[in-house]
């Protein structure tokens, strides 16, 4: 027998038979894909045959945009820009995430909080002009002429006579040197703020005795004392486009109601108008006139003038303003002493 070496190699051959290979299982995502999209098509058609135009129009505004749908129901939409999808007339309005639509502000409650806002800041300007007044050399002495208080047409400054101290001399419509210092002091300070003036003056209740209602001359003192105030004060700074109004109130609105001859009464008001007062002043002159007979009258005026007519009121106060002896033209009396 032949000896075999230890290191002979053996070699095995086995041979594998063949199969197919494994396809998997992509045609069953593919056939899913498909039967998909045959059961979309045939639920649209089915919408489209059972729906009306009103229906089909909701439909696909919601498949657009379907934040404009809560609860069934269409509402605005919440993007600046509107790309069509949102089935709303509405105007397209930016909502925070944060605001619920519930409790949305009314107009009433947006003009309240509005003017407590500017109440706010009229009693901060307030402070602040108080604050001058105390800190400033020239009207320090004067604090207690200077009155300052927040009313319905804004932010009041009243400068009031004392008996010792009038801002006029009876009778007349001069500032006194210290009232008019007053009134520069004051200027800049209020040229700096973002508020129209409306400047009154008031007189004390007294008058000539059995000087008739009419020929009261506290009506024509108490406004040409109202546009000395306006003059200091233009002289000082504040610019002409700043003042709203210069009204004479006459004795009718005392500051002491009980002592209607007190010199208190006897003042100057300066007041920062609010928006609301300042609408008021502006919108005073917004009327449209046409001419009728000569005479300028407001369009919707529709009365007939009268001031030609015979026997008329105005007819009667022409002929006696036309005498000879009318007490119009006559010079007043030297010795008249009224405030």
């Amino acid at each position: 027998m032949e000896k075999l070496s230890p290191h002979q190699n053996i070699i095995v051959r086995r041979y594998k038979k063949g199969k197919h290979e494994d396809h998997g299982g992509a045609w069953k995502v593919a056939m899913a894909d498909f039967a998909l999209a045959m059961m979309a098509l045939f639920l649209v058609l089915w919408v489209i045959n059972s729906s009306n135009e009103q229906q089909r129009a909701a439909i696909s505004g919601y498949f657009q945009d379907p934040k404009a749908f809560e609860e069934g129901k269409r509402v605005p939409s919440k993007y600046v820009i509107d790309l069509g999808g949102s089935p709303t007339t509405s105007n397209n309005i930016a909502v925070s995430e944060n605001i619920d639509p519930d409790n949305v502000l009314q107009a009433d409650e947006i003009e309240s909080m509005a003017e407590a806002i500017e109440q706010r800041r009229m009693q901060d300007m307030m402070a602040k002009i108080q604050a001058q007044i105390n800190a400033s050399p020239t009207l320090s002495p004067f604090k207690n002429q200077l009155l300052l208080d927040i009313t319905t047409e804004g932010l009041r400054l009243q400068i009031v006579d004392q008996t010792n101290r009038p801002m006029f001399d009876p009778g007349s419509a001069k500032l006194k040197y210290y009232s008019e210092d007053i009134l520069w002091e004051m200027a800049p300070m209020l040229a700096g703020l973002d508020h129209r003036l409306s400047i009154t003056g008031h007189t004390d209740a007294s008058r000539l005795s059995g000087q008739r209602d009419e020929d009261d001359l506290n009506w024509g003192l108490s406004s040409m004392r109202a546009d000395s105030a306006r003059r200091a004060l233009m002289e000082a700074g504040v610019p002409k486009e700043q003042i709203a109004q210069v009204i004479g109130m006459g004795d009718t609105a005392p500051l002491d109601i009980d002592n209607p001859d007190a010199s208190v009464n006897r003042r100057i008001a300066i007041t920062l108008l609010n928006k609301k007062s300042e609408e008021t002043v502006e919108g005073r002159g917004s009327a449209e006139y046409n001419f009728v007979n000569g005479e300028e009258v407001p369009v919707d005026d529709n009365r007939t003038p009268v001031i030609n007519e015979a026997g008329s009121l105005l007819e009667q106060l022409r002929k006696k303003r036309e005498r000879q002896d009318n007490s119009y033209d006559n010079p007043p009396n030297k010795q008249e002493v009224f405030w």
